[in-house]
């Protein structure tokens, strides 16, 4: 496939906001090659080993544990990549290391097959979070030696977490840091610094921003701030393109807001809120889907459940299990995402009703 086809300078708007970005046209068993080496390659002789998501929450969490322990090597992974990334650690990670784990959920007991090997290899583990665990699997980790700490997932983000439990006298500065990561990772938006976090960390590098945060905190210097409005020409635009296409459809006693594009889903979610929305799917190219609720609606986490994938009650995300082949995902494409909008639509429709479950529990 000639490179042209999937570059993205070359696409306009419109086409950019349908198809997935280069990346993703890069085979799976090609990129874990290239992931493998460059974990293998961090945790050489590394004394402190950080695996965390690659988002402002998690960086924020990888910044706290270099200032505390004095460095802290990063070894980037997102929700899907919990079980690779837990067995590279299990070969490569020095026996005499910390591994700190960050703002990582297990979505099943396959996320820990690497659990025995890594224990028997590491001493020392600790797992800091503050996604809604499955019980079973928080008990695996617990019996199997690992310090694991979870903060309630409505009032603290995992930066929250890492800042009190690491034994270190933060400053200021890394309290606001956690501050404002919680602002934007739970979707409050009443600190304006959030937005410029959450758009840095998508953008950066994973080091770049961790060295940005570490230097300055949430307060970031006029140079970011440039950067920033640069690049949200293109951010707001893409915006535009999601609002224009959502859907409002009834589902049960709430309203829904369903789109498709390659966008940011925080931005996206709050119009569909503004127009009345109790809820907003967000479907992206790549075939993910965010989930976002608000006051009304704060059971994200049990629709993404349904449909390979968990989060918080108020901002989930999922990866519907309906592309079987390249057909499908060209289909995905040129209906702007209709069967996972579907699949995901149907996910609110099969949620109990809370009085029920309720009466259950008692």
């Amino acid at each position: 496939m000639n490179d042209w086809l999937i570059d993205d300078d070359r696409l306009s708007l419109e086409r950019k906001s349908i198809l997935p970005g280069e990346g993703f046209f890069l085979p799976d068993s090609i990129e874990e090659e290239e992931q493998e080496r460059a974990a293998a390659e961090r945790m050489d002789d590394a004394s402190v080993v950080a695996i965390a998501d690659a988002d402002a929450d998690g960086l924020a969490c990888t910044a706290l544990v270099r200032e505390a322990l004095g460095e802290g090597s990063l070894v980037p992974a997102s929700p899907h990549e919990l079980d690779e990334a837990l067995a590279w650690a299990a070969e490569y990670v020095e026996p005499d290391a910390t591994l700190v784990i960050c703002d990582l959920c297990p979505d099943s007991v396959e996320d820990l097959r690497a659990l025995e090997d890594l224990t028997a290899r590491v001493d020392d583990v600790r797992w800091y979070d503050h996604h809604q665990w499955n019980d079973d699997l928080g008990t695996l980790v617990d019996e199997s030696g690992i310090e694991r700490v979870v903060g309630n997932s409505d009032e603290v983000c995992t930066a929250d977490v890492v800042r009190t439990e690491l034994d270190y006298d933060f400053d200021e500065r890394f309290a606001e840091l956690a501050l404002v990561t919680r602002d934007h990772d739970l979707w409050i938006r009443d600190d304006e610094r959030s937005d410029d976090l959450a758009d840095l960390s998508y953008w950066l590098e994973p080091e770049e921003y961790i060295e940005a945060v570490l230097e300055h905190g949430p307060d970031l210097s006029p140079e970011w701030h440039d950067y920033l409005d640069e690049k949200r020409v293109e951010k707001e635009a893409l915006v535009e393109k999601a609002v224009e296409r959502a859907q409002l459809r009834e589902v049960a006693d709430w309203t829904i807001g369903v789109t498709y594009g390659r966008c940011s889903q925080n931005e996206v979610a709050e119009a569909l809120r503004e127009q009345g929305a109790d809820a907003a799917v967000i479907v992206k190219p790549a075939g993910s889907a965010s989930i976002r609720g608000t006051e009304s609606f704060e059971r994200c986490h049990e629709v993404a459940a349904q449909v390979s994938g968990g989060g918080h009650p108020r901002a989930a995300g999922c990866k519907p299990s309906v592309y079987d082949d390249m057909l499908d995902y060209a289909h995905h494409w040129t209906t702007r995402g209709a069967v996972a909008k579907q699949a995901i639509v149907d996910a609110f429709k099969r949620l109990p009703d809370e009085i029920e479950d309720e009466e259950s529990d008692s």
